[in-house]
């Protein structure tokens, strides 16, 4: 039987912009958060939880993975879409594309901000609902 593929949400925020980081994703109904990842901006935070997913994917074993966010700067830079310009973009792609060479397939998609389950975890943890 195929392998079924894994779908992981990611969100990345920080508060102000720049400011200090949090990253959320959610897989198989479980929120994976990780606080005060350091000093950063917005586009900082949008990568580093698609790494974390990544990082996620693998903890649960999985070999085919979809990730999905809302973030269209991420998600077009990871799919080679658009150019990362600048040094710590750069950095999180160079990350993100070892992390994903260790799975059989990984896709990353666009989704709306009000389907993306890992943003509103992130929402849920300052008590905005």
């Amino acid at each position: 039987m195929p392998e079924r593929s894994l779908k992981l949400f990611f969100d990345g925020g920080c508060r102000p912009n720049p400011g200090a980081m949090e990253v959320a994703v959610v897989a198989r109904g479980i929120t994976y958060h990780k606080p005060d990842l350091g000093h950063g901006t917005n586009n900082d935070a949008e990568w580093l939880a698609l790494i974390h997913a990544l990082q996620v994917a693998r903890s649960l074993g999985a070999r085919d993975i979809l990730l999905v966010g809302d973030s269209a700067l991420v998600v077009n830079q990871a799919n080679g879409a658009w150019k990362c310009r600048g040094a710590a973009l750069q950095r999180h792609l160079g990350a993100f594309k070892a992390l994903a060479a260790q799975f059989a397939r990984v896709r990353v998609r666009h989704i709306g901000r009000s389907q993306n389950l890992a943003g509103i975890a992130l929402e849920k943890q300052h008590g905005r609902w």
